[in-house]
């Protein structure tokens, strides 16, 4: 078995999880989450406690087991604290704004751009070159931030453009005379 599947999820008693065959859902008071299971893949529910493990037979049943298992916890870890990304702009004139459920971007382009914010997703832009993601789902923030980096992603020679916070962008030598 997977080392990270062997772990058992400990349940937040806020959170409110329910395994109905293949599908597991857990609620809090802020979302509901739902995740649909791989069939090589068995969940038992003890008390306040979640045990993932392999089926028997299966031939990558462990691999399916730790994603499962780290799936899951996302879920839980989302529910609980919930998730953030920073992104930085970099560059002259290069600034954002939020306008309702859009986030406008000008990234030295002809023409602003504009990114349609899903619905459970809060961006927030605490200064003009700062762009914060908040959600509950990890894969969904993650993805938000990826798309809006995919505008103008970071070039290697003056380093403009849109980068995660913690990113280190490689700085390339120009040309020489």
């Amino acid at each position: 078995m997977s080392k990270i599947a062997k772990n058992p999820i400990v349940i937040p008693s806020d959170l409110e999880v329910t395994v109905n065959g293949k599908i597991v859902t857990i609620k809090s008071h802020k979302a509901t989450l739902t995740e649909q299971v791989n069939d090589a893949v068995e969940i038992t529910k003890k008390e306040n406690m979640l045990q993932v493990s392999p089926v028997k037979g299966v031939e990558s049943a462990n691999v399916f087991a730790g994603t499962t298992r780290s799936l899951i916890n996302n879920m839980v870890i989302g529910l609980k604290e919930g998730f953030e990304k920073k992104l930085i702009l970099v560059g002259v004139g290069y600034r954002t704004q939020v306008q309702g459920k859009k986030l406008m971007l000008s990234l030295g382009f002809s023409h602003p751009v504009s990114y349609k914010i899903p619905e459970s997703i809060t961006v927030e832009t605490p200064s003009p070159t700062e762009i914060v993601i908040k959600g509950v789902n990890k894969r969904l923030v993650g993805q938000v931030a990826a798309d809006i980096r995919a505008f103008r992603p970071p070039e290697p020679y003056k380093g403009k453009g849109v980068r995660y916070s913690d990113e280190e962008v490689v700085r390339k030598v120009g040309k020489k005379k």
